[in-house]
């Protein structure tokens, strides 16, 4: 028999998210925001999966990741689809169970929570292990933040799991989810955004010092800044046979301003800026992650994706590819004619219109609301 934790006017949660690039942080801190835009009172505490690894766990998770995606993104597509299977027998079922677990134990003691909130996959295994080992009860609820339902991500110990599309319900239901346990809601973004839509972009550029009369292209880089083909992807859009601004956020070691062929680049480092950036600019240019797709069709721009990382940024790309939202430049001599071809009047306004017919600007309000649902609050 469970022991349930009586719920009152304070909500106590715990948020635990993934330091491994910055959309799952992101996602999380939106949905926070939500709550309390809703009216909620949050006794909360912010947590960190990978907190919960001691050196040498973390040597061979987040740190072999980084270096994956740095040197050897071929060994992480290798990962990514070597363990995307439905074998009952996993060694990264069995080890999710446990790495991390004395962290998880830790942070429900002290917050006895009625909700915990992932954002990423491994912590619900964890929280689930705590609460029946505990005998405890609250709301183990996931939100994930791909198009795409990998394996890891489809988690049976979830009460409550919220994806970005109806395809991503689908394909956790086939693999057998149960579907109840499925909410579509979109991938939570900041609110700010939804108040950029459909905003004047050559008063936001002029108000930057941008030239409102040029293409703005925006370099997705990644929340890491670890994007490869940055520098490649510069040299073709410097020659793209029309002049052209580019924003530089991740990979900018020196902001400033420089002029690579046609193309005025404005490297900014960190800014937090980046909404109405994105809101100025007419394309969208570089990786392919679920934060930045749900952005960029939240304000309808579209995406011209090159060296996405192997696995879930090329299933965002396809989902985009697909839905006519975006352009997928597989090899570097096919971005020039992605980008010509994405700023051309007429191919320009028929993508952005695809794009925003994908675009979940609300997404992290139905992920609030949910929420609420599954605990009995509206």
């Amino acid at each position: 028999m469970t022991i349930p934790i009586p719920a009152g006017d304070v909500l106590r949660a715990l948020f635990v998210t993934a330091s491994i690039g910055a959309g799952h942080h992101q996602a999380q801190m939106a949905v926070q925001r939500a709550l309390a835009a809703r009216g909620v009172n949050l006794d909360e505490r912010q947590s960190d999966v990978v907190s919960y690894l001691n050196a040498a766990e973390r040597s061979w998770t987040v740190d072999l990741y980084a270096f994956e995606l740095r040197y050897a993104p071929w060994l992480y597509e290798w990962f990514y689809h070597g363990t995307d299977h439905d074998r009952r027998v996993s060694m990264i079922e069995f080890f999710c169970h446990w790495v991390g677990l004395s962290g998880m134990h830790r942070d429900i003691e002290l917050v006895r929570p009625e909700l915990v909130l992932s954002s990423y996959w491994s912590s619900v295994p964890l929280a689930h292990h705590v609460r029946r080992s505990r005998d405890l009860s609250f709301v183990n609820a996931l939100v994930v933040t791909d198009y795409r339902a990998h394996r890891h991500w489809i988690r049976p110990e979830a009460d409550l799991i919220m994806v970005a599309a109806e395809e991503t319900r689908e394909q956790m239901v086939a693999r057998g989810l149960d579907g109840e346990k499925v909410v579509v809601t979109g991938i939570p973004i900041s609110e700010r955004f939804h108040g950029l839509i459909g905003v004047d972009r050559a008063r936001l550029r002029a108000e930057r010092g941008l030239r409102p009369d040029q293409p703005l292209l925006l370099i997705s880089g990644g929340g890491t800044g670890t994007y490869p083909a940055l520098g490649r992807v510069l040299n073709e859009l410097g020659n793209l046979g029309r002049r052209v601004q580019v924003l530089v956020m991740s990979g900018a070691d020196r902001p400033g301003v420089s002029q690579v062929g046609g193309a005025t680049v404005h490297s900014l480092g960190f800014t937090t800026d980046f909404p109405e950036l994105l809101a100025a600019s007419d394309v969208v240019v570089g990786k392919a992650g679920g934060l930045t797709v749900a952005v960029a069709t939240a304000l309808g721009v579209p995406m011209v994706i090159h060296a996405p990382i192997p696995g879930q940024e090329e299933y965002n790309a396809d989902y985009l590819l697909r839905h006519g939202a975006g352009v997928w430049a597989r090899e570097l001599q096919d971005v020039r004619p992605a980008v010509l071809r994405a700023l051309d009047d007429s191919e320009h306004a028929r993508m952005s219109a695809a794009s925003a017919a994908l675009g979940v600007p609300d997404a992290a309000d139905r992920v609030a609301a949910a929420l609420l649902r599954r605990l009995g609050r509206t």
